[in-house]
């Protein structure tokens, strides 16, 4: 009200200090300063497998479904709808297109992931558009009804069908793979000379180029998707007034309910599709629980990207690697990053300091402190915490940047058909 009622010409009002961001050429300096100090990690501790075309490969495949379920949890908060409900319907796409699945082949079963997630996304529409229930509770409703409702399909689909149990379906048939020639090889054979910097620039391009899905190549394909649709036509614009001011949008004639409707049942599709894709992708079964909690780690890549398609996909990256220590070599591997967080930490203190930012400063040199102790006094950590590093990495971005988050500003809020009348 202060800054709207200011009268004061523009060079006597006071400044407001502003976030810079950083240009296209400063972003890559950043990650090749990372990837060089990566590379160091790696020659120091002698763990290979960190950059290894087989660790990016197994990353890329655990970050499509968080990365698929952040990105629902983007469009429908982007409206104004908080979806905790992920979970659930994460869940519904694995069974939905697991179905399918067996019975249509893998296409099919996407398409039916898709249609089952959205059926969450509508339901949650229903509870909290239409009737304005607390979005929090009408998520974790969703997600109780989720787990409920595939166990009692499953009794009487999958537990019928050869090689099915009321907890499985039987095997579905592969979607297919594509490796480039030529290309994969000659990464594979740079990768395996463990060279500063070139064999883990290989690493990853390997990983990027070798037995890839065609699944994944579309789930990837949705970031730039959406970014485009929801920043660059007049649709995407009206859906994201309704998660910024729904009364403003509503008097310049925008139907703010069909925009929330679209955008929760969008945001469903898309977890549904994340679900198909640990069906088929990352196994080929439905199996009850598979989705570990995946939902949640989306929505935790979607607050970290700060409620955009970059920053999501670059949360999803990072919890999926975090995730794929677990299946190879994790303990030498995560003893690895543990002197990796132990040097960003210290640069981070260094960084504090130099923005007169002491007690941050402080705090980032305890940790690191730790950390490196820690690294010094053990050869390898312990299985538990290799299991456990996906949710701690969640948690530690979390309150990392917390700080500069900014969400939608009528995200959650309660609004009611008429009031921009």
């Amino acid at each position: 009200m202060s800054t709207v009622l200011d009268r004061r010409p523009a060079a006597q009002q006071p400044k407001k200090s502003a976030r810079r961001r950083l240009t296209l050429a400063e972003w890559m300096l950043v990650i090749a300063g990372l990837l060089v100090l990566v590379s160091a990690v790696r020659l120091i501790t002698g763990a290979h497998g960190i950059t290894s075309v087989g660790q990016t490969s197994a990353a890329l495949r655990l970050a499509v479904p968080i990365g698929l379920a952040g990105l629902g949890g983007l469009w429908a908060e982007r409206a104004g709808v908080i979806n905790i409900g992920l979970e659930g319907m994460l869940i519904l796409g694995t069974w939905f297109g697991a179905w399918a699945g067996v019975q249509w082949g893998p296409w099919a079963g996407v398409v039916m992931g898709i249609v089952g997630g959205a059926l969450g996304g509508l339901l949650h529409a229903i509870a909290t558009v239409t009737f304005g229930v607390n979005h929090i509770v009408s998520g974790v409703a969703i997600n109780i009804l989720a787990v409920g409702a595939t166990r009692y399909l499953s009794s009487f689909t999958f537990a019928e069908m050869e090689s099915g149990t009321s907890k499985q379906s039987p095997p579905i048939e592969s979607i297919g793979q594509i490796t480039v020639p030529g290309l994969s090889d000659a990464m594979a054979t740079l990768n395996a000379k463990h060279w500063f910097v070139v064999s883990d620039v290989a690493g990853l391009v390997g990983g990027l180029v070798t037995n890839l899905s065609l699944l994944t190549i579309v789930a990837v394909a949705m970031i730039p998707l959406s970014r485009w649709v929801l920043w660059n036509t007049g649709f995407g614009l009206r859906l994201r007034s309704c998660g910024e001011n729904p009364i403003a949008a509503e008097s310049l004639g925008v139907n703010v309910y069909k925009y929330k409707y679209i955008a929760v049942m969008i945001s469903g599709g898309f977890a549904g599709m994340g679900g198909a894709f640990l069906a088929e992708v990352a196994s080929n079964i439905y199996l009850e629980g598979q989705t570990g909690g995946r939902g949640y780690i989306g929505l935790a890549a979607m607050i970290f990207g700060n409620w955009m398609p970059g920053g999501l996909a670059l949360g999803a990256g990072l919890f999926g690697y975090t995730d794929s220590l677990n299946l190879r070599g994790g303990g030498q591997n995560v003893h690895a990053l543990l002197l990796l967080l132990a040097i960003l930490l210290v640069l981070a203190t260094a960084w504090a300091i130099y923005r007169k930012k002491y007690l941050t400063g402080a705090v980032a040199a305890v940790c690191g402190l730790v950390l490196f102790v820690w690294y010094s006094s053990v050869d390898q950590v312990p299985s538990q915490f290799v299991s456990a590093a996906p949710y701690v990495a969640t948690l530690l971005v979390l309150a990392m940047s917390a700080q500069r988050l900014r969400m939608p500003k009528a995200n959650g809020h309660a609004y009611r058909k008429g009031e921009g009348k």
